[in-house]
């Protein structure tokens, strides 16, 4: 058997994260690595993409969501932002079909205005033609900030009419912009560093963290099982004791 098959039976029918989120790292330096130019990275990094949306949606992943874009990523060289953007587009147009084949919704969060427009109706259009879809939900967070997401959903409550004072917590979730999904229960990010980058900071509070020095590029199926079972041998309390959760028989993940 397989090293991919074992793992793959190793974490089958038990505690699967419902939502992963995947900070995807190291395509420059996967690259240079390489001695080829950093949007060798990129365009090997979107192939990537594929393999592991395949591999959530056979292990029964609901969510997905991936830090694409930063917003503080437009400090990037111009030419780099520039072809970036146009692998984004060649992505929107030529996978849509593919997703509303295998059932997988399309959502992108963050700040899109600041994209051309074209990019935008692209970005518009792929939502709504897999809004049906109800296998996978995949995110992609582009031009997207965590502290950017929870200032816009306060103002957002102030524009309603709610007044300062009044802000509760399950008041500012709803305004967020996943709030349509429940929070990530697990972080993974590659490329060997070791921190979240203004990434979902609110829906991450009770996140579990997976860091691998796995360039993003060479990440693939048996990569995500070892992030899953590692996720499964841990004892997510939210605040409580052991003897807590068994108290109130709620299962202990391990």
């Amino acid at each position: 058997m397989s090293k991919q098959k074992q793992e793959f039976t190793g974490i089958a029918g038990k505690n699967i994260p419902r939502h992963i989120a995947i900070i995807m790292d190291g395509n420059g330096r996967w690259a240079k690595k390489r001695f080829l130019p950093r949007f060798a990275g990129h365009t090997k990094g979107v192939k990537t993409v594929g393999k592991v949306v395949e591999a959530c949606v056979n292990r029964g992943v609901e969510y997905l969501t991936l830090f694409a874009f930063s917003s503080e990523n437009w400090r990037r060289p111009a030419d780099e932002v520039s072809l970036l953007m146009k692998l984004f587009r060649k992505v929107l147009v030529g996978e849509i079909k593919n997703m509303c084949a295998n059932n997988i919704r399309l959502k992108v969060i963050g700040d899109i205005a600041r994209f051309d427009e074209d990019l935008q109706k692209l970005i518009h259009d792929a939502e709504e033609k897999t809004a049906a879809n109800t296998r996978l939900t995949l995110t992609i967070c582009a031009n997207y900030g965590g502290r950017w997401d929870i200032v816009n959903a306060c103002n957002a409550l102030l524009r309603s009419g709610v007044q300062p004072g009044q802000i509760t917590e399950e008041m500012l979730s709803e305004h967020l912009s996943m709030s349509y999904a429940p929070p990530p229960d697990m972080l993974i990010r590659t490329g060997g560093e070791a921190r979240i980058s203004n990434f979902l900071l609110w829906q991450m509070a009770y996140s579990e963290f997976f860091f691998t020095d796995t360039y993003w590029p060479d990440f693939d199926a048996d990569s995500l099982d070892e992030a899953i079972l590692s996720y499964q041998k841990r004892e997510r309390r939210f605040g409580r004791t052991s003897e807590q959760l068994v108290q109130e028989g709620v299962a202990v993940e391990k």
